[in-house]
């Protein structure tokens, strides 16, 4: 029986010790946070200081008069009420903050720190008035506060090339930017295409446009940017004809229509001449020696190659290229897998064959809508070939040698050879 009282006197002590350390621990903390969300820490211990003897005092003294009754109860409840008195005093305004902050928060937005942004209003209201540099000094006003920061910047930029006429200037901005170790690939990327977008559109000049879209590709070598980027270098030939010709127009001249058209016994000489295949296949390999990273010309050859010549070997090398490139939009990938199937379906290939091909989307790009094309495709595959059979029945190409101009081995680079 003592062992048994023994034993419940020490759980009930130990329970005791554990709800005095929850307590403990829970008051620590209550006070650490009320300290970090407080305006006036430093009032707020005194407060404590001031409240913790004044609990003590009132557990120890006071609660005991009152329990004792008679002429000590009397005294007890009136100290009670000084107490109470005191502790309203002390703690009222955060009684009150505790009611009332939920409430105000709704219409103030709470004592949540506002973070800190940069404000641009008042330049884009000067740019807006015609009044370029003092739009400027706004800007720039805001961009000290905030270093780099890209609207900022990017902002900053287009005034000075767009309403300045400063391209120089707007380069420097963009320059600073994209120098900093912290600054976003995307958003370096962005300022310097927006730069050679500029030097084409306001300067005509390929040469500095082909130069900012050159430090994307040394900067972020083997990404999706630099492909990008190569892609806008290797079309700035056109781009650059067509400026050209903007500021300087000849007469078009305009001939003459046949006349009675409905009389003649066949249109069929009026029909424009296809460009020869052999021709563009020339231009294309050409090109494709000066920028091997062309995806849009390459993709081009290797439907000449299979269509024109029948060469299903060559076509696929051109687009395995493609398709083997690291760090390229799924989805681009996806077409050109889809797209060799196609050309194997018309050039002959076996089932199994198109069907190694489509598997590729399916391995490569699971859980996208690629994937899940692909995978409809290869359950009809069977009628693709049925439908071809149909439409070419017992012709079969046979694969023959022709001086086409580009073979595997020639000496144009490919893109992982940059």
């Amino acid at each position: 029986m003592n062992v048994a009282a023994a034993m419940s006197r020490t759980w009930e002590i130990a329970l005791d010790v554990f709800w005095i350390a929850v307590i403990t621990f829970g008051a620590v903390w209550f006070l650490i946070y009320k300290l970090k969300k407080s305006d006036a820490p430093v009032l707020l211990i005194i407060k404590w200081l001031i409240t913790i003897p004044l609990i003590v005092f009132f557990i120890l003294k006071i609660v005991p008069m009152v329990e004792k009754g008679g002429y000590g109860a009397i005294g007890g409840i009136v100290l009670a009420f000084i107490f109470g008195k005191i502790m309203v005093i002390i703690w009222r305004d955060s009684i009150i903050g505790i009611v009332a902050d939920p409430i105000a928060s709704l219409y103030d937005g709470g004592k949540e720190e506002i973070e800190p942004k940069p404000y641009y209003s008042i330049a884009i209201s000067k740019r807006k008035m015609n009044k370029p540099l003092e739009a400027i000094v706004a800007v720039r006003e805001q961009l000290a506060k905030f270093p780099n920061d890209f609207e900022g910047v990017t902002l900053l930029a287009n005034i000075q090339a767009e309403d300045m006429k400063d391209l120089p200037s707007a380069e420097i901005t963009f320059d600073h930017f994209c120098n900093w170790p912290d600054a976003s690939p995307r958003q370096v990327a962005a300022a310097w295409t927006q730069m050679a977008d500029w030097h084409l559109k306001i300067a005509s000049d390929a040469d500095s446009a082909r130069a900012s879209l050159e430090k994307i590709i040394a900067k972020f070598p083997d990404t999706t940017l630099s492909f990008t980027a190569a892609q806008r270098i290797a079309h700035l030939g056109g781009t650059e004809k067509i400026l050209l010709a903007a500021h300087d127009r000849q007469p078009v001249f305009v001939p003459e229509g046949v006349k009675n058209i409905g009389l003649l016994d066949s249109s069929a000489h009026l029909i424009p001449e296809e460009t020869n295949p052999e021709e563009l296949a020339s231009v294309y390999v050409k090109h494709l020696a000066q920028h091997p990273l062309d995806t849009e010309v390459r993709e081009k050859l290797a439907v000449i190659y299979a269509r024109h010549y029948q060469r299903l070997d060559l076509a696929t090398l051109e687009l395995n290229q493609l398709i083997e490139e690291p760090n390229l939009p799924p989805k681009r990938v996806a077409h050109w897998l889809n797209l060799l199937a196609n050309l194997q379906i018309k050039g002959g290939a076996d089932l199994d064959t198109v069907r190694a091909t489509l598997e590729k989307i399916v391995e490569r790009f699971p859980g996208l809508a690629a994937a899940e094309i692909a995978q409809s495709r290869l359950a009809r595959l069977k009628l693709e070939f049925k439908g071809e059979e149909e439409k070419t029945p017992g012709v079969k190409l046979g694969v023959y040698e022709q001086n086409i101009g580009l073979k595997h081995g020639s000496p144009y680079r490919s893109p992982r050879q940059l």
